[in-house]
């Protein structure tokens, strides 16, 4: 049982720790170009899109992203695939170009996690710093109608299932949004509360707010808590019965998995998200927000604790703007003003405005003298005089003695394991891939390769076409004429053991086939082989 446990609340740590990745691309050095992107992709709905097109609605929409070339967005989209916020999809590619079949052969599409991730960032960006307002009047439309469905539910024959779906959908979309007023209101305030620096203007501004505003918000809870509470406990005893009837009438999505298993299918990897309402814990929230069902007191007792606090803020700041009449005053806006003036200010200016706020003069003895050969006036300010290198001891204690032991030399072993290992195990990715090539050699058209090995077959092609050899065309005369064809080429890997000859020959069509997609190559013939063990550079034969 604790192996179990312990094994379950690993799986649940990584779950954790592979949704927060999704973050990442938030806090990069690239975060405005990552959320640029990923705006293109919120925009459209089951659309996967290649670089080509990413670059076009990018360079549409302006901003620090539309100067983006394809090789650097093509490293973008690979990091949010690989923090999760994109999926990688594959397709036919027709391309002209090696680099164009690179850049072209993926496509692109958004996540449902990385869509909810970007849907609220944009939200905080919009309006993170406004003051929301608090949806009052929904509260009214909730106690009505959870009144009206305890009606219906224990009257005779009860609600009828269409009708109990509608009005469990609306009250829960009325209580979620007037929740959410709340916790973003109360948050706003808790900003507001933060500061202890408010001046006359600002603070009839908060009191107003406070003693008017949330006096109504908090009067009116009050009001109506008791009597959502009361409605919620006539409805208690009847919600067991009410969700299971509605799930016969109406199953939503819970009934696809069933349906599939009654045809010999199992699909364990399926989870659903039900609508709000449709569960008892659904209504748990609601019954705990309006009443104290845990010992630990309802969001009603917390929404009035909070607003006392407020109150207390409030007077604090009365108190500190009576102090300031006699003289105890907070210096901010004067050191704002400061501030401001060091920002307008010319370099020289700077120096003349530290020396009258702060009396700042130029320094004339700091304790060590000068290289021997630097003669310094004493007029010289040390603003602009050469500078002096103190040592540490001397700067913190005083002293140049030596103090302590020296600390030993760290260890860099575990990290050198890591790194020797990471390259064993790409030298073994390259030696595998290698042997696949060999062995797919001559029948390319009946196997698929992977993408290490067409990665490695690409690399190999582009070397032997850079080292190609070209020659003039012989016309019918014997004479050679203008322009240039393929008469060999190739390239080789000592270390994988492994060659690549390529010939041009006419009315030819190789056409490769990968986990990534397939490549056509027109008039090129494709002939790989061993290289020997002496490493002389001689083939073993191969068969094209």
């Amino acid at each position: 049982m604790g192996a179990s446990a312990s094994g379950a609340g690993q799986d649940a740590d990584e779950e954790a720790r592979r949704r927060l990745n999704a973050y990442t691309y938030l806090s990069a050095p690239e975060r405005l170009e990552h959320v640029a992107i990923m705006r293109v992709f919120c925009g459209t709905l089951l659309a996967d899109l290649a670089v080509p097109d990413i670059m076009a609605k990018l360079r549409q929409s302006g901003g620090s992203a539309a100067g983006l070339d394809a090789d650097t967005l093509t490293v973008r989209l690979e990091q949010l695939v690989q923090w999760g916020n994109l999926l990688r999809s594959s397709h036919t590619v027709n391309a002209s170009s090696i680099s164009e079949y690179q850049r072209s052969r993926s496509r692109y599409q958004l996540t449902k996690l990385g869509e909810r991730i970007q849907r609220d960032a944009d939200g905080v960006l919009a309006e993170a710093d406004a003051a929301r307002e608090v949806s009052n009047e929904l509260l009214a439309l909730v106690e009505r109608g959870l009144r009206e469905l305890a009606d219906l539910v224990t009257a005779p024959g009860g609600v009828e299932p269409q009708d109990g779906l509608e009005r469990i959908s609306t009250l829960f979309v009325q209580f979620t949004e007037f929740a959410d007023s709340i916790r973003d209101f109360y948050a706003y305030l808790g900003q507001v509360l933060s500061r202890y620096d408010l001046d006359s203007a600002e603070y009839q501004g908060f009191k107003e707010l406070l003693l008017d505003y949330v006096e109504a918000i908090t009067e009116d809870v009050a009001f109506r808590a008791p009597r959502i509470s009361a409605a919620l406990d006539t409805l208690w005893p009847h919600i067991p019965a009410l969700l299971d009837r509605l799930d016969s009438h109406a199953q939503g999505l819970t009934g696809l998995p069933a349906q599939t298993q009654a045809q010999g299918e199992s699909r364990p990897d399926v989870r659903i998200q039900r609508s709000r309402g449709r569960e008892l814990a659904d209504w748990e929230g609601l019954r705990g927000w309006f009443s104290n069902t845990d010992g630990q007191g309802s969001q009603v007792d917390q929404l009035r604790d909070a607003t006392l606090r407020a109150l207390q803020s409030l007077l604090a700041n009365a108190k500190r703007m009576l102090r300031s009449a006699t003289g105890e005053m907070s210096r901010r806006k004067d050191l704002l003003r400061l501030a401001r003036w060091f920002d307008e200010a010319a370099p020289q200016d700077a120096h003349d405005i530290a020396v009258a706020a702060f009396g700042l003069y130029g320094a004339r003895h700091l304790g060590i003298p000068p290289a021997t050969d630097e003669v310094v006036p004493a007029y010289t300010s040390w603003w602009t005089g050469p500078v002096v290198e103190v040592p540490v001891a001397l700067r913190e204690r005083g002293s140049r003695a030596q103090r302590g032991r020296a600390s030993a030399v760290e260890d860099h072993s575990a990290q050198k394991q890591l790194l020797r290992e990471a390259a064993r195990q790409r030298a073994a990715a390259r030696a595998a891939a290698a042997d696949e090539l060999r062995s797919a050699s001559g029948r390319f058209a009946e196997v698929r390769l992977t993408s290490a090995a067409l990665g490695l077959l690409l690399e190999l092609l582009a070397t032997a076409l850079g080292n190609a050899q070209l020659g003039r065309p012989v016309g019918t005369d014997g004479e050679r004429t203008a322009g240039f064809e393929l008469d060999s080429a190739g390239s080789e890997d000592a270390e994988l053991r492994i060659r690549l000859t390529v010939r041009r020959t006419a009315g030819t069509r190789t056409v490769l086939y990968s986990a990534d997609g397939d490549l056509l190559l027109d008039d090129l013939e494709l002939d790989i082989g061993r290289l020997s063990a002496a490493g002389d550079g001689e083939a073993e034969a191969s068969v094209s």
